[in-house]
């Protein structure tokens, strides 16, 4: 697929078929992710792959427990959840090796936390190769962060920013927030100035 018709049909699915994802393709969306750029080449980043029934379903259980109702429960057949973290201390690190020359580790330097953004970088990526395998995907925030660290032993300093869930998509209604229209790039890009 070309990338502008990846661009082009990438968008965030709410429903998805009972149906496995080649591990083929798992492993692509996953390899991608890692060639997002992160600053100093930090790699601060870590991602949880859950493939297997029981480990999506424990995901499920520690993140939305049941009962399981309304318009979002079509996410919940994805058979793939990948859990993309941040780790700040990897940057922070990072930054204090020679080449860098910051000594004190001080994450007042940070004007934007970097390890935040990498990670969605790394994100973006998972959603775009997903398109171009053929898959739907979903990026979503997480309700009960500190109930699925605790299910799947998440270091402390390993900070999810999200889920992603990833499957063959399955007939879904569009967002109501789509009616809003994208925004014009006339309307967004400010050339020279304000």
């Amino acid at each position: 697929m070309e990338f502008q018709e990846v661009v082009a049909k990438r968008r965030m699915v709410r429903n998805f078929e009972e149906r496995p994802v080649a591990a083929a393709s798992l492993e692509h969306i996953l390899k991608n992710a890692t060639h997002a750029p992160s600053a100093g080449f930090s790699q601060g980043w870590a991602f949880l792959a859950l493939s297997a029934p029981e480990d999506v379903a424990r995901f499920w259980d520690a993140e939305w427990p049941e009962p399981r109702t309304g318009t979002r429960v079509g996410i919940t057949r994805a058979p793939v959840i990948v859990v993309p973290m941040s780790h700040k201390q990897a940057y922070l690190d990072r930054y204090a090796e020679p080449d860098k020359g910051w000594t004190d580790r001080s994450e007042s330097r940070w004007t934007i936390p970097f390890w935040h953004v990498d990670a969605g970088f790394a994100s973006m990526l998972m959603l775009l190769t997903a398109v171009d395998e053929g898959l739907g995907a979903l990026f979503f925030g997480l309700r009960n962060m500190n109930a699925v660290k605790e299910a799947f032993n998440i270091p402390e300093q390993h900070e999810p920013i999200g889920a992603i869930a990833l499957g063959h998509p399955a007939p879904d209604e569009p967002s109501p927030s789509l009616r809003r229209g994208r925004r014009p790039v006339a309307e967004v890009v400010h050339r020279g100035a304000w």
